[in-house]
């Protein structure tokens, strides 16, 4: 059998990997967007490195759009076989890739407006809609450590990842010329004693394993606690400097974390009374699906569940649908925290807001989550004084902050307590993907510290034999 990476390969967006056996049958391990490459983007978009027509099968990890971004175009080029994915991943599917292809529409639209009168040439959404109707009628349920077959010669199982909601790591046993061999994708592996969700759980003995590595060289550990650095930002730009607090923040995942840490603040009876925004619908409907799977909740949570009905809701906190309203926020000069997607700023509503403030220095654009280094997040995490947005220069006057215990993907530690199930010996090869390649440097070296001696970077389009 062999392996062809066709994303997330010495990057961190765009997670996409096909499994090729030795009767033809062909796999795919997520179907990711890229997301935050600059003028890369869509051609890595465009371009899948195979034909879908020809994939059988697909699993699906998780529901972030790097990893299912790009199903609706796949199927629309031709793939017509089962998705696999748990239950609460395709509850959240659903509505990413709806707003996906909504956002994708409106940003073309908006856009090609001064496109055209520049002569350039115009922007083309890489699906609609209907699409993304049509590939979740594909979507097949798999739940938790579910030994499920696929082929008569490949069975499924799904561990719990951690990560966000629905999360898995994916585990393949597979048989071929009278010999077993046992696959294992990581997705993207959670944090041990994460805010809200349970730890990523142990797994079988595996031959090889495709692992993420996004923090490979970073510790989160030694940080406040989150609503102590959330309750000083606030304090500090909405009383001393009479600004607006933006935080651009994925709208699964990280939304959550936030309202369930401003909820924690409010428990406390500390919570600043000023006005809290949502500005985003699809982390509405998203922290809804949250509450639809409480089965998901660390034991922290179920212990706020005892004296919180909802510990994602709090006073002042207010939830922005309709496109003039959230146009109405960046018209209102008054004091306010506002929370709206997308975490890298790349797209959506948030990338209006910090169009609106940014050039103010009452102002803080705080980011709470990884930036791919060509975002725009990216570029004012690194400081750059002027950044371009929609296609407009701005100069970054407003104060940009960080709080990075807020990741979703685990840090060196994490990573290496997710392979510390494993007996080192058994293990063939560690391939590293959804990570910077320094990173993945550094941290092939720190893994084969831990005894795996085979660890391998591979490129994008690169095919292993496995």
């Amino acid at each position: 059998m062999k392996m062809t990476f066709h994303g997330a390969a010495r990057n961190v967006t765009g997670s996409k990997h096909l499994l090729e056996l030795a009767d033809g049958t062909k796999i795919l391990l997520d179907c990711g967007m890229f997301q935050g490459m600059g003028e890369e983007t869509e051609e890595l978009n465009e371009y899948f490195g195979f034909k879908p027509d020809q994939v059988d099968y697909m699993i699906l990890s998780h529901a972030h759009i790097d990893h299912c971004g790009l199903i609706p175009r796949l199927v629309a080029e031709g793939y017509a076989g089962p998705i696999f994915c748990t239950s609460a991943t395709m509850d959240l599917a659903r509505i990413l890739m709806t707003d996906s292809a909504r956002i994708q529409e409106q940003d073309s639209n908006y856009s090609n407006k001064h496109r055209r009168q520049k002569n350039m040439h115009e922007l083309t959404p890489l699906y609609v809609e209907d699409n993304v109707v049509e590939a979740l009628r594909l979507f097949k349920i798999v739940e938790y450590d579910e030994e499920f077959e696929i082929t008569p010669r490949v069975k499924l199982k799904l561990t719990d990842a951690g990560h966000i909601i629905g999360s898995a790591a994916v585990h393949l046993t597979i048989l071929e010329d009278g010999k077993f061999t046992n696959l294992t994708f990581s997705g993207d592996v959670g944090r041990y004693d994460d805010l809200l969700l349970k730890n990523p759980q142990p797994y079988e003995q595996s031959d090889y394993i495709i692992l993420e590595s996004t923090y490979g060289d970073s510790l989160h550990k030694d940080l406040p606690p989150v609503e102590d650095q959330l309750k000083e930002m606030i304090e500090q730009t909405c009383f001393v400097k009479g600004g607006k607090l933006i935080i651009p923040a994925f709208s699964v995942g990280r939304t959550q974390e936030l309202l369930y840490a401003l909820n924690a603040l409010e428990l406390k009876g500390v919570l600043p009374d000023v006005p809290y925004y949502v500005d985003s619908p699809l982390s509405e409907k998203a922290t809804q699906v949250l509450k639809n799977h409480p089965e998901v909740y660390n034991k922290d949570v179920q212990k706020v569940l005892q004296v919180d009905a909802d510990p994602f809701a709090f006073k002042g906190l207010r939830f922005i649908e309709l496109v003039e309203e959230s146009k109405a926020l960046n018209a209102d000069p008054r004091p306010c925290v506002i929370i709206s997607a997308s975490g890298m700023a790349e797209a959506g509503r948030v990338k209006h807001h910090i169009k609106n403030s940014i050039s103010n220095h009452k102002n803080t654009i705080l980011m709470v989550g990884y930036c791919e280094p060509n975002s725009l997040g990216g570029h004012l995490i690194n400081g750059d004084k002027w950044v371009s947005i929609f296609g407009e220069e701005y100069q970054v006057m407003a104060e940009v902050k960080v709080i990075k215990s807020m990741s979703a993907h685990g840090d060196y530690n994490d990573l290496l307590h997710f392979l510390s199930c494993q007996d080192p010996k058994e293990v063939k090869k560690i391939f590293l993907v959804h990570g910077e390649y320094k990173v993945q440097q550094n941290f092939a070296e720190r893994i084969k510290t831990y005894n795996f001696k085979e660890v391998e970077i591979p490129e994008q389009h690169e095919t292993v034999e496995l």
